[in-house]
């Protein structure tokens, strides 16, 4: 176990119980159909919610693998900030208490995946 298997794990499961079970529920098509389609993304909202969760399941597989972790990061964290940028930011910075829905949990998924991706800090990468 490296230093990032922790953070990868958590991540991972997050990833996987975010996704999979909108796979049975009909969730996935319903933001597809209910969301995507009605903000713009007609005819493709369905097809795009599936990209976007199975992206997830691929994520979180790369990561426990500890294989491409950066390129599954990179897709992941875009994701996220688009979440943020279409869905969340809206809705302020709480997810629960002080309101619903907000930016925390993406603002933080983001920085646990930066941590993953540079293990080391990002002032060691660039002088590498």
């Amino acid at each position: 176990m490296d230093r990032t298997f922790i953070l990868r794990f958590a991540v991972a499961v997050i990833l996987i119980m975010h996704s999979v079970p909108g796979m049975f529920n009909n969730g996935i098509n319903d933001f597809g159909n209910l969301y995507l389609n009605m903000v713009g993304f007609a005819p493709y909202g369905v097809f795009l919610a599936w990209l976007i969760k199975l992206s997830h399941v691929a994520a979180a597989v790369l990561l426990l693998w500890n294989k491409y972790v950066k390129l599954a990061s990179i897709v992941t964290i875009f994701i996220l900030v688009m979440g943020i940028v279409m869905v969340h930011f809206s809705e302020g910075w709480f997810v629960v208490g002080g309101g619903r829905n907000g930016v925390e949990f993406n603002f933080l998924l983001i920085f646990v995946l930066l941590a993953i991706m540079f293990p080391n800090g990002i002032n060691n990468k660039i002088k590498e």
